[in-house]
């Protein structure tokens, strides 16, 4: 018989709650963003509460899952199911989120990193697929990876393995991180930078194709909102883009003389900008590394994209 798995994605942004089968496929999914104002408490509870409504529009009982696997953003302590530090969500700062969630089913919850999930479910069930080895690195509102080494997922030894958001590309940098420290490839390259990025193309004299209004508020710059100037030509937002791309790149690069994988694989929302920020990511990496490549190294988008957060989750199940 086959199984049903569970996984619950908490993001800064949205909440994610998905049935997926044992080939990666969503089954059903309840989508939120009422999380990002609640305290811990009521997150929890609406967590457990859609995660029993899914249930039952599907005519599940607990038991007939092999647990409940949750990815979260922010630091977390894998052994204990800690969520120690979160840059996107208020609160859960040495928080116990995996005993929280536990205390209202009686089958296992697993919880790790999103990024972790993410890079699991690439691995089962994604581009990841015929390789013991590879790294994952999500570009959204922040910036996540994670490692698989022979199979298997890579915590290091607190369990905060893989976050090369926060390697320093540009020491100099006027932009400071969530971690506080100055030019972390998160501050330079991901959603959260994207308003101080293109306020500052506009103050150097740049001019935008972009009709936005005289009372815009820089805060809701986007990557939805550049992926429009891109579409439109607009000079500011396709160089923004490729800055973006080239910090990126530059990360990537510092993960291949790390850890000298045979494949990384890209995803997040920002991944959307397509083939020519793609392709500044693969050209940055390349001046960089030279004739430092002795075999291939692919560098590919995700499979499983959009929905890699909670499928990635379900997997954890599996793991």
């Amino acid at each position: 018989m086959s199984k049903t798995l569970c996984g619950v994605d908490i993001g800064g942004t949205k909440c994610s709650i998905a049935l997926v089968d044992e080939k990666g496929q969503i089954l059903d999914k309840i989508y939120s963003c009422d999380h990002v104002d609640k305290n811990e408490e009521g997150r929890i509870k609406m967590v457990a509460e859609n995660i029993k409504e899914i249930l039952r529009r599907n005519d599940l009982q607990e038991s007939d899952l092999p647990g409940i696997g949750m990815g979260c953003a922010g630091h977390i302590r894998f052994r204990d199911g800690v969520i120690l530090t979160t840059s996107n969500l208020k609160g859960f700062k040495n928080y116990p989120l995996r005993e929280a969630v536990q205390s209202h089913f009686k089958i296992p919850v697993i919880l790790d990193n999103d990024a972790n999930a993410q890079a699991f479910g690439e691995y089962k069930f994604g581009a990841g697929q015929g390789f013991d080895d590879m790294v994952f690195l999500t570009i959204s509102t922040g910036i996540g990876a994670g490692i698989i080494i022979n199979k298997k997922l890579y915590r290091g030894m607190t369990g905060t393995a893989g976050e090369f958001g926060h390697m320093i590309v540009e020491p100099d940098s006027e932009l400071t991180c969530t971690c506080g420290n100055r030019g972390c490839l998160m501050a330079c390259a991901c959603g959260m930078a994207l308003p101080y990025l293109f306020e500052q193309k506009l103050k150097e004299g740049k001019k935008s194709r972009l009709n936005l209004p005289p009372d815009f508020n820089m805060s809701r710059m986007s990557g939805q909102v550049l992926k429009q100037g891109l579409d439109m030509d607009d000079p500011v937002s396709k160089e923004v883009i490729s800055d973006c791309g080239y910090y990126v790149g530059l990360g990537i690069y510092n993960i291949f003389q790390a850890l000298n994988p045979p494949l990384i694989v890209l995803g997040g929302g920002l991944t959307n900008w397509g083939e020519s920020y793609l392709n500044k990511i693969k050209s940055t990496f390349y001046e960089l590394a030279r004739d430092m490549i002795f075999d291939p190294i692919e560098i590919t988008v995700s499979n499983i994209a959009a929905d890699a957060g909670v499928i990635g989750a379900a997997a954890l199940t599996l793991e």
